[in-house]
């Protein structure tokens, strides 16, 4: 069982910047992939981005150049970087786990089954 907590949200106006982190604890084998997911209002959740356990990464073209996923396995802990902040990144954003498969890590959410309870982030 892994617990997640996220923090870093906030309100900033667009071209802005926030850092967003995922602190992670139990079972180390449960979060050998980690993954940042968002929710706007009325639409399915989507995958940001997803880093595995040896350091690769992978980001949706909405994100590519503007998101920065990183991990710190020594503090628990995974980043969310995120610069050139749009309107259209307003959502609830969420950390998830799971132990991934021969150290591949998918985007899919239903494979992910260690969630935080999420940090909003509004970009005006």
């Amino acid at each position: 069982h892994v617990q997640l907590v996220e923090s870093g949200g906030g309100s900033v106006q667009a071209g802005g910047s926030l850092r967003l982190s995922c602190a992670a604890s139990g079972y180390t084998y449960s979060r050998k992939c980690m993954g940042w997911f968002r929710q706007a209002p009325g639409k399915e959740r989507e995958g940001v981005a997803r880093i595995s356990d040896s350091g690769g990464t992978s980001y949706a073209d909405s994100v590519k150049g503007r998101f920065t996923i990183s991990r710190d396995n020594a503090k628990n802990t995974v980043y969310l970087q995120m610069n050139t902040l749009k309107p259209e990144d307003t959502a609830m954003y969420y950390c998830a786990a799971y132990s991934g498969s021969n150290g591949y890590c998918v985007s899919q959410p239903g494979a992910y089954n260690g969630w935080g309870q999420g940090t909003q982030v509004t970009v005006s």
